[in-house]
């Protein structure tokens, strides 16, 4: 009789792909990630399954978020707006840590939780998902300092 999968085996399982996924996107461009190789790994369908440009622009973007995509038509194949708050316009080394980490909505849409995205994007830079985590709070907050002037 085979054995049944649990919602909790399928999690594991997009975790550890999704891991994978971002250690590829290490080897292919790494080590270090900047606004260059963000632009190419965004044209790289292996690594982005869809069209996605970046927009700096907070209208769409909930108190306190940095980044987020928005579709650009009802189906995904129509690509994606990924907003990045203005802010970052100005830090585009930043940038990668901040769409690394909303990429799995693009790839995955909601299934992805925000560990996935962590674990994603700090095998994508070569960190520890802790200090990738770190790393994201300390531009979180930066953004809300500055949102609040």
């Amino acid at each position: 009789m085979p054995t049944q999968l649990t919602a909790d085996d399928a999690r594991e399982s997009l975790g550890a792909h999704l891991a994978a996924k971002g250690a590829e996107i290490f080897d292919k461009y790494g080590p270090a990630i900047g606004w260059r190789e963000l632009q190419r790994i965004l044209a790289d369908r292996t690594c982005v399954r869809y069209p996605c440009e970046i927009i700096f622009d907070a209208r769409p973007l909930q108190p306190g978020e940095f980044a987020h995509p928005v579709p650009k038509g009802d189906r995904p194949e129509v690509g994606f707006a990924m907003h990045v708050h203005p802010l970052f316009m100005t830090q585009l080394e930043q940038v990668p840590l901040l769409v690394l980490y909303q990429l799995v909505l693009v790839n995955y849409g909601p299934f992805a939780s925000s560990e996935d995205a962590e674990a994603f994007g700090a095998h994508a830079l070569g960190l520890t998902q802790a200090d990738y985590y770190t790393r994201l709070c300390l531009l979180a907050r930066s953004e809300e300092h500055t949102s609040e002037l």
